[in-house]
């Protein structure tokens, strides 16, 4: 599978789009050869606040948000996880803001990272691609 990593808030001027977006990209390409997984971090600007049920209920209620949602973390710094130090290592790009974006292909290199200032339909090629790649790969095999 082809993840898109990304670390969301609730509360930030980027929810709106990103949500909306990173919803349409699952359903679109998810949920067998690709998958969003959101990863709620109140580290910039205290924009997670909610316990981890308040912000998946308010992402599947709110984006009808169908990708995998974890466990709220730490994903830059001394603190990050090591899923989030991995992403860091190998891109050396590490989270300064909200919905910073990683790309990581099937098997499990991480080709690209973006920023918040990024839209997911800006980066929508890299990751159809990868998909496209998997499926053509199927097709020979069968």
């Amino acid at each position: 599978q082809v993840s898109l990593v990304v670390n969301v808030a609730s509360e930030c001027g980027y929810t709106d789009s990103h949500y909306k977006a990173l919803q349409q990209l699952q359903r679109d390409l998810g949920p067998y050869h690709f998958n969003v997984l959101a990863f709620p971090c109140n580290q910039f600007g205290q924009q997670e606040p909610d316990s981890n049920r308040e912000i998946e209920s308010f992402a599947r209620k709110t984006y009808g948000a169908s990708f995998p949602m974890f466990s709220k973390i730490t994903v830059s710094g001394a603190g990050a996880i090591p899923a989030y130090k991995y992403l860091i290592d190998s891109t050396g790009e590490e989270p300064t803001w909200n919905f910073w974006k990683y790309l990581v292909d099937p098997n499990g290199k991480v080709v690209k990272a973006w920023d918040s200032t990024v839209s997911v339909e800006e980066i929508r090629p890299h990751i159809t691609e990868l998909v496209r790649k998997i499926i053509l790969k199927k097709k020979d095999e069968l």
